[in-house]
């Protein structure tokens, strides 16, 4: 059992006022008031018997005990709501049919479970899915061979598809680990290791090409790597250094051990990841399944990537539509 004096209203109204740093801000996202607010810190802070945030500061800040107990904190809110979400999530029971593309990046651990929880709606519905690179996803939602797509955005309005925005994924600069420190910087290291470059042919090799031409960037062509594992295994046996995103990151945890990630020394740049679908489909089941991913991206990718590359704190980030 919690202790007394710890509700979900208060770990809800100090996740509220850790990310805003103001009571009236906090009051404004929990629909409490002001009064409401500050009494449900006091009782939390009580309850712990320490002081969470600096109530002699403004903007507010947490305490070292704030902000290590906001970690667990927003572990614990994000499993509650996810747990929550799966219960209300949909009824899909109406559909005979629905085809999923789904990006790659996501295969491991999230697309198996978005799937079981998809699969629990559908008791009467002939299900399709299929994993394959962005530019792949949306060429067969373009053509109509899908329902539902989940794959990072060119950008592009196509006609007769929804975009519905699920995650802001900013580009990093991942190497061997020690490579840097060995070159005596990012920037050198760069210059004296080749740049091992995704496939052009699939979206994410055409953003980071457009980026670096903006940069007036040029580097020797080498390597040029369709699969994003053997890419991140050339990364990690010190072959030469690579830009990809937090996603495809963790999506080669195998090699975390032998990598070091670190922000893009030039203008940083992002992709977005959302779902797409057809104008003829019903509103309410895509946003359905929109809030659904974001949920499973938030606690089982964006939350363990933070952990270990805390400096993407509001970079690497949910979007709510």
């Amino acid at each position: 059992m919690l202790m007394k004096g710890v509700t979900l209203r208060g770990l809800e109204v100090f996740e509220a006022l850790a990310e805003s740093g103001s009571v009236a801000k906090a009051a404004e996202v929990t629909g409490l008031s002001q009064p409401a607010v500050s009494q449900q810190m006091r009782n939390l802070e009580g309850a712990l018997g320490v002081d969470l945030v600096d109530h002699g500061r403004r903007p507010m800040r947490l305490t070292p005990a704030g902000r290590s107990f906001l970690g667990r904190t927003q572990a614990v809110l994000r499993q509650l709501r996810l747990a929550q979400n799966e219960l209300t999530v949909m009824d899909l029971t109406h559909l005979s049919t629905l085809s999923l593309g789904v990006i790659d990046d996501f295969d491991n651990d999230l697309t198996p479970r978005l799937v079981t929880i998809l699969a629990e709606s559908m008791t009467r519905c002939r299900f399709k899915l299929i994993t394959a690179p962005s530019h792949e996803i949306s060429e067969e939602i373009k053509a109509r061979r899908l329902h539902l797509a989940i794959a990072a955005s060119s950008g592009e309005v196509m006609e007769g598809i929804v975009e519905y925005p699920l995650v802001r994924d900013p580009y990093i600069l991942v190497c061997a680990r020690g490579a840097v420190e060995a070159a005596g910087g990012v920037e050198a290291m760069m210059q004296a290791l080749p740049i091992l470059r995704y496939d052009r042919a699939q979206l994410i090799g055409r953003q980071i090409e457009a980026h670096l031409a903006r940069q007036k960037l040029e580097f020797a062509e080498r390597f040029e790597i369709g699969a994003h594992l053997s890419l991140m295994t050339l990364v990690a046996r010190g072959m030469g250094w690579a830009i990809t995103t937090p996603l495809g990151y963790m999506r080669a945890g195998r090699y975390h051990e032998q990598m070091e990630a670190h922000p893009v020394p030039f203008k940083p740049f992002s992709r977005t990841i959302s779902l797409f679908a057809g104008t003829d489909w019903a509103d309410r089941v895509p946003r359905d399944v929109a809030r659904t991913m974001r949920m499973l991206v938030g606690d089982m990718v964006i939350a363990p990537a933070l952990a270990q590359l805390p400096w993407l704190d509001g970079e690497l980030r949910v979007m709510e539509s």
